[in-house]
């Protein structure tokens, strides 16, 4: 017997719809037509970030310098490069899709899914982040807990690398080949060989380095569609005229389900303001490493804040065009542009931004719109081999052999590790393909791994009881948890098997992105019970000295007096928080 459970399909359909956008290869594509200068403006990029890897290929001599960049890079450099590793294609086109059918709540991604976490991190975690000297999360987890606690955490954390650089993989080949008609392997193979190139060159330094242009190309090869298409329906006004209240608010509707998204507050808060958010950018070390890389401790302090500032902004890039989408598509005669709809007869809202650019964008703005989407890719795939690379040097290459290997060993071994990972990479990108929400499959997976983590940094960083005990099988019994709670579930329509359900069919979902969500959710719970209940049963296995610099309480407070008074990370943390909370206002 089913138990259904239609009552938490709010909790964020929007994202099914993002899952969709990679999958836009199958059906009718869209065949944009590029020129010579199109194709000259995407040639000169690509030879623009190649050349960035030779040029710091000099500085990348030792391990540390290729894997850690030497902790030199200033905080406006790894604050950009923080933001733009999460840029990926998944997140252009899937914003814009949910803006198109949620309207402004789309927002709550940015708003309450990502500021919030991003300055708790920088605040209060980087201190022991960076002030343990580690050199990578897992390497946190061996300082606070013991080896048996890293190399799960590396396992998984690698595995979780590898899967997201495929399916963002999968993404832009699906993307190209949907847009021109290129062959998807050919897609695969030459985007993911430029990736390789310039990694494998400069390593950390020229990925971080990379991440910044790539951030600005995103920025500007994006932001005319908004101000062309806000034109195009009349200004804001006539945007809100032509929507309506419903997809104007981002707050007004949420005391019950009857809104866009079907959320209530509390299932905003909770579901993705706290359980997803921050065990995505307090753990995930493919963000935190671009902190690591900083020159200073306020450096990488103020990274993920430095950081937060344009992801504050960055829904009037991304979800504007989705609601001048839908505003157009109201009024399709007027604006002479509707949304593509799917061989079902129903709105495609995946097609919304690959759509809209075709519609608006003249040959040379073309081409920078199709050169952000390719650096879209690139600076989420660097991201997640650079991650990889190191997490496999240090943590699993060097810690499981002892410690005992030389920095010629690792550096060659960093490099390898870098082709490994694009290679292990464009194999899953191919598992990906058979999916069509491929983006629910990612969350299945940071689920998995993050939620667990997270609730493990909980206690591991606030608490100075958690012990290696609890931490160990708190980790296991949590995400054995969590694969058992998918083993029982699945989503309305799919059949029993690999998307949930393989043990039996109890719990039915209306989507595969809200099973997804719960599965974080017992990852979360049981992680922190068993990990808080161990560790109080079972005695402390490190003294305060020993957790000194890994627990918040035992860590010095750094001095910033010789900082500008808005450098601070609090004040400057306080800023953000505060002009976030006056965004919601507005769009309340």
């Amino acid at each position: 017997m089913s138990i259904p459970m239609s009552e938490f399909s709010s909790l964020f359909p929007m994202a099914a719809s993002m899952a969709g956008a990679t999958a836009a290869a199958t059906g009718s594509g869209i065949k944009v037509q590029m020129n010579f200068v199109d194709y000259s403006i995407l040639g000169i990029y690509l030879v623009f970030v190649i050349g960035i890897g030779f040029a710091l290929k000099r500085y990348a001599t030792s391990a540390e310098d290729y894997l850690l960049s030497g902790r030199s890079i200033p905080g406006w450099i790894t604050g950009l490069a923080f933001i733009s590793a999460n840029l990926g294609a998944q997140e252009l086109i899937g914003m814009a899709a949910s803006g198109a059918e949620y309207g402004i709540m789309t927002s709550h991604y940015y708003w309450v899914g990502a500021i919030p976490a991003m300055v708790f991190l920088g605040i209060f975690m980087m201190p022991m982040y960076y002030g343990s000297k580690a050199k990578s999360v897992p390497d946190y987890l061996k300082m606070r807990y013991d080896e048996r606690t890293r190399v799960f955490n590396s396992v998984s954390f690698a595995f979780m690398t590898i899967a997201s650089s495929g399916i963002s993989m999968h993404a832009l080949a699906s993307l190209l080949n949907y847009l021109f008609g290129w062959n998807y392997t050919l897609c695969l193979v030459v985007t993911s060989g430029i990736v390789l190139g310039y990694v494998l060159k400069g390593g950390l330094s020229s990925a971080i380095y990379n991440e910044v242009l790539q951030f600005f190309m995103i920025v500007f090869g994006i932001a005319p569609l908004a101000y062309l298409g806000l034109k195009n329906v009349g200004g804001w006004n006539g945007l809100v005229a032509k929507l309506g209240e419903s997809h104007m608010h981002s707050w007004a509707q949420t005391g019950s389900t009857a809104n866009p998204l079907g959320v209530p507050w509390y299932g905003i808060l909770f579901g993705l303001g706290f359980v997803l958010s921050f065990g995505y950018w307090c753990t995930n070390f493919a963000e935190v490493q671009r902190a690591l890389a900083a020159n200073s401790m306020g450096a990488a302090r103020r990274t993920p804040i430095i950081g937060a500032i344009p992801k504050m902004l960055f829904p009037a890039i991304v979800i504007l065009p989705g609601l001048i989408a839908m505003a157009l598509t109201s009024d399709a005669v007027a604006g002479g542009y509707a949304i593509p709809k799917a061989a079902s007869g129903a709105l495609d809202y995946n097609q919304v931004l690959p759509s809209m650019i075709n519609h608006y964008f003249p040959n040379g703005l073309l081409g920078l719109a199709m050169t952000a989407l390719m650096a879209s890719f690139m600076s989420g795939m660097a991201a997640n081999v650079t991650a990889f690379n190191t997490v496999w040097t240090y943590d699993l290459y060097q810690g499981l052999s002892g410690g005992k290997k030389t920095d010629a060993q690792l550096l060659s071994m960093g490099k390898y590790a870098t082709i490994g990972g694009v290679v292990f990479a464009m194999a899953f990108a191919f598992v990906a393909k058979n999916y069509n929400n491929i983006l629910s499959i990612l969350q299945l997976v940071f689920g998995f791994v993050n939620a667990p983590l997270f609730a493990t940094f909980l206690l591991g960083m606030f608490t100075k009881k958690s012990n290696n005990h609890g931490s160990f099988w708190g980790l296991v019994i949590g995400t054995s948890s969590a694969v058992a709670f998918h083993g029982l579930s699945y989503a309305k329509g799919n059949p029993l098997g690999v998307k949930g359900g393989w043990l039996s069919g109890m719990i039915e979902f209306p989507k595969e992105m809200s099973q997804a969500f719960w599965v974080a959710i017992v990852a979360f719970s049981v992680t922190f019970i068993v990990n808080a209940l161990l560790s109080l049963l079972t005695k402390r296995t490190q003294t305060d000295e020993e957790l000194r610099g890994l627990v918040y309480s035992l860590t010095p407070k750094e001095k910033s007096e010789d900082e500008a008074w808005y450098a601070r990370p609090a004040v400057l943390g306080t800023i953000v928080m505060v002009a976030c909370i006056i965004l919601n206002a507005i769009f309340w």
